[in-house]
Parts: structure tokens; C-alpha cells; sequence
């Protein structure tokens, strides 16, 4: 195991929250890394502070031994901070590798695709946080193959595709996509073509080549696929993440008192994906 900072796994006793703590302990595994199991006690009135507490220690021990087993060689850690939880893993993510949350917790909507602590934690975290939608039928992970990676044409790339090339390397055979959607508009806004759709698209897969350049001296093993895409971005995305083991986005720095952290594509991506889907802070 690495001296690399953990993953960590939020988990609220919620199915969502128990797939993502498996998603979360096959990738430590993957990684060499520790895994920490946090479940996040939102502030309640002191008279039903110990019930909570020793709900919240049920629950971290059946997640450990879920952990053992499923992955025997991993020692989880766990922490049960009193907070509210998008709050708590935020801070959490300033020492971490990696945050796991579910698409949705106990507290979540059925008819919402995503909820609403899964969106804040995606949106404010230090460190890139995997959301993750279900899980794959059993025997099914080992066929997805494929980590995509959704790159716009400037430097907010480069984190992503740090992050999907590593998270390629973890996993032996792994196939990587790079997935770039335009248009004629964001050719134009780009400095491309504005009319020429052949010169836009050529302009696109150039784009593609640049951003890629050196990356596969340094990781040879990764076989990689680039896929300039003309039309809609998050469709693009959307579509590739059906038979993907990770979907890799980024997310803009600075913006997020604001709440301009995730982009419209972003949202789109993380809400509809049909598989985990990662946003890296670039």
C-alpha cells in the first residue's frame, strides 16, 4: 500500500451508498491505497445524539465487514464526523485521493436522477469524487473495459486526463476514449472554423492529437481511442458511459461559492450516466 492519501467512502446506510462503498473498495484495492468509510451525523438535538451515535457505529461495522468481504487484503478506517454531509466530505477531500459517494441517499427523491448531496459534494470537493450509479451485473465489471474521458478544447483538460490515463493504468487491458463533442459554435468560440464543417472537424481531431501528446510515453500500456464527436457533448458522454467501468469529467476551479463549479455538460453527464462517473477539479 502506498503512502498516497485515501479513498474515502460516504456511505448512509442507502443501496446507493453501499454500491459506491464496494465501487470505492475494489478501486483502493486497484490503487494500492487505504480505504475510510465515513458516514457524516448531521447536528441533531443532544437528546437523540447517542441513539444516533450508535446507529452510525451499526452501521461503519456492517460496512467493514462488507469490505472484508469483498476485498480481505484491505484494513478499512472509519469516521463518523458530526456534520452535514456534503459540508463534512468537503472538508474530508482536502486529505484525500479520492471521495465515493451514491447517486442518492436515504434522503433522496425517487424521481430525482441525482441527489442533491451527491451534486454539492461533485461540485465543491478538493479532490476528483466518483458518483456511482448502480453497479454492473455480477461478472459484468470485468467487460467494461473502457474509461472514458470528456476533454474540452483548452487547458481544463489536462487534470482529467491525468486522472483518466491513471485510473487506465489500474486496470490491466483497459481501453481508453477520449471523447471531445463541437459544434460549429464551439469551433468558432474556439478560434476554429466558423463555416467549413470537414476544416471544423478536422480542427477538432487536431485539438485531440495536442491534447494527447506525451501522454502515451508515459503510460504505453494504455491502449487509447480519441473520438472527436460532432454534435452533442453530453450526449457523446451519456452514450459512452453505458458500457464504461468510469467516466472521467472535469469541473472548474474557483467557481464554487458561485455555484459555477460544474458545467451545463457536466450536469447533464452526472445526472444521466448509466455508469460511475468521476469529476476531476482542473
Amino acid at each position: 500500500m502506498t503512502n498516497e492519501p485515501p479513498v474515502i467512502a460516504a456511505v448512509d446506510g442507502s443501496s446507493h451508498s453501499l454500491e459506491a462503498l464496494d465501487w470505492a473498495a475494489r478501486e483502493a484495492v486497484r490503487r494500492g491505497l487505504a480505504l475510510v468509510v465515513v458516514h457524516a451525523r448531521t447536528p441533531a438535538p443532544h437528546s437523540v445524539q447517542e441513539t444516533q451515535r450508535r446507529e452510525a457505529e451499526e452501521l461503519l461495522t456492517q460496512c467493514v465487514r462488507r469490505v472484508s468481504r469483498l476485498a480481505p487484503a484491505l484494513h478499512p478506517t472509519t469516521l463518523t464526523p458530526m456534520d452535514f454531509p456534503a459540508a463534512a466530505l468537503t472538508s474530508l477531500s482536502r486529505d484525500a485521493s479520492l471521495v465515493v459517494v451514491g447517486s442518492r441517499g436515504l434522503g433522496g427523491f425517487r424521481s430525482l436522477l441525482l441527489g442533491s448531496n451527491s451534486m454539492a459534494i461533485a461540485s465543491m470537493a478538493k479532490c476528483p469524487v466518483v458518483v456511482v450509479h448502480g453497479t454492473p451485473e455480477e461478472g459484468r465489471e470485468e467487460e467494461l473495459r473502457d474509461v472514458v474521458a470528456g476533454v474540452a478544447a483548452d487547458e481544463s483538460s489536462e487534470a482529467v486526463l491525468e486522472f483518466a490515463f491513471a485510473a487506465a493504468a489500474a486496470r490491466p487491458g483497459a481501453r481508453l476514449r477520449i471523447v471531445h463533442g463541437w459544434t460549429m459554435v464551439s469551433s468558432m468560440l474556439s478560434g476554429g472554423p466558423v463555416f467549413d464543417r470537414e476544416a471544423a472537424a478536422a480542427s477538432a481531431e487536431r485539438t485531440l492529437a495536442e491534447l494527447t501528446a506525451g501522454r502515451r510515453e508515459q503510460y504505453p500500456q494504455v491502449e487509447v481511442v480519441r473520438e472527436a464527436v460532432g454534435g452533442s457533448a453530453s450526449r457523446a458522454l451519456v452514450t459512452a458511459s453505458a458500457t464504461a467501468a468510469l467516466t472521467a469529467i472535469g469541473r472548474r476551479r474557483g467557481g464554487e461559492s458561485l455555484g459555477l463549479g460544474l458545467s451545463p455538460v457536466a450536469q447533464t453527464t452526472l445526472s444521466h450516466a448509466l455508469g460511475p462517473v468521476a469529476v476531476v477539479p482542473c
